[in-house]
């Protein structure tokens, strides 16, 4: 999503021991930049440093907000790095020579601020591992190349409704051209739309329609499933074909992750979960004295207009209907901060399941030791905070 995964959500995430998708609401030249970006370092901080070239003679409102910028000959990332406008910083640059980012002293004493990180995903390269996404028209055959070479980990391609003859036919090019990139399809919720995805060549599956809460495809084209049930179904076939499952959608806490991972998924995509954070994309604004950072569906007319109209089959269409909305999102701080503290939640509610790894959960699951029921309205009152005049609800 392009108001959640660029270059520093994907390092932040990596270092984390997870992975970010970089979106394709943008060029792919820019895509594979930032791809690169992300996989240039081995701390997870991005600072967004303004660049400027030999010629230019930058005003204080150039640096937008910075006190300091990257000089290069032709003032932008590709050209020779010429010096450094600031103190106390030192310049990222990638193994190719391509700028990346500026080190501060800052970075390193926020970073030390957060709880312990785990061990970061790294690929065989020793890189942090990073993911990004295509469409599925000929041109994103292209954008494939090119996120390819820029060592992207894993290919997602981004469609609302999988099962179709664009990326079936995209996902039999992807694993011809490229065996040794894992590719992600979807999205399914079904059984039946799996099993085309799966007898075409996918290495996992992405479950989930119209359950983001950001979407309302569900709503306007009355089309979608129950997350819980898609994740459950699908789960239970794609698992005897040895191909994971990510339940993409309706995360919102801790619990929703347990659930997703006890039903079957491998692991779990998040949007809003993300959205606010240090890390997303965007700058902070105040509405009605929050601070807040924008928050948008990939369906939703604002994002189509850049682009992501073709993941809804509308980019040859005149008339384009929405099926997201545009929101803001309360800051929530660094992932970096509040992700450890989910993990530890999602430890512990595998203790209280007597699970001891995500296997034994899904083996708890297919032996009916673990079981599901249906709870009434009465019972999720219950289970949740009642009964207060007030109260102030910290997650850690």
């Amino acid at each position: 999503m392009d108001t959640v995964s660029e270059a520093a959500m994907a390092a932040a995430m990596a270092s984390l021991g997870a992975a970010a998708v970089v979106h394709c609401n943008t060029e792919p030249h820019i895509q594979a930049s930032i791809v690169r970006a992300a996989k240039s370092r081995r701390l997870p901080f991005v600072s967004s440093v303004p660049i400027f070239s030999t010629s230019s003679a930058p005003s204080l409102n150039d640096f937008a907000g910075h006190d300091y910028a990257l000089v290069t000959e032709a003032g932008d990332s590709l050209s020779k790095l010429v010096g450094v406008a600031g103190l106390d910083y030192a310049p990222l640059m990638s193994e190719e020579g391509e700028v990346i980012d500026l080190i501060t002293a800052k970075d390193i004493e926020r970073i030390r601020s957060y709880p312990k990180l785990g061990k970061p995903s790294l690929g065989a390269d020793g890189k942090f591992v990073v993911a990004a996404s295509i469409g599925t028209r000929e041109d994103d055959k292209r954008r494939l190349e090119q996120l390819v070479q820029a060592g992207a980990n894993a290919i997602v391609i981004d469609s609302s409704q999988g099962n179709s003859t664009y990326q079936l036919n995209m996902i039999k090019y992807a694993k011809n051209m490229y065996p040794e990139v894992d590719l992600i399809g979807g999205n399914v919720v079904t059984i039946a739309q799996a099993q085309n995805l799966i007898a075409a060549g996918v290495d996992g599956l992405r479950v989930g329609m119209g359950s983001g809460s950001i979407c309302t495809t569900q709503e306007v084209c009355a089309v979608g499933r129950g997350q819980a049930t898609a994740v459950y179904k699908v789960a239970s076939y794609a698992n005897d074909q040895d191909v994971p499952v990510i339940a993409d959608g309706g995360i919102s806490y801790s619990g929703h992750i347990v659930k997703a991972l006890t039903l079957g998924a491998s692991t779990v995509m998040m949007g809003s979960f993300l959205a606010g954070s240090h890390e997303a994309p965007g700058a902070y604004e105040y509405k009605d004295g929050h601070r807040v950072k924008k928050y948008r569906g990939m369906g939703s007319l604002e994002a189509m207009t850049k682009g992501s109209d073709a993941r809804y089959l509308g980019d040859t269409l005149k008339l384009k209907v929405a099926q997201g909305v545009v929101g803001a999102v309360a800051d929530k701080g660094s992932v970096l901060r509040f992700i450890p503290y989910t993990m530890q939640a999602v430890k512990q509610g595998f203790q209280d399941l007597g699970a001891s790894s995500l296997q034994s959960a899904h083996d708890l699951l297919r032996a009916e030791t673990l079981r599901l029921e249906v709870r009434t309205g009465a019972a999720q009152v219950e289970g949740g905070i009642h009964g207060l005049v007030s109260y102030e609800k910290k997650p850690f």
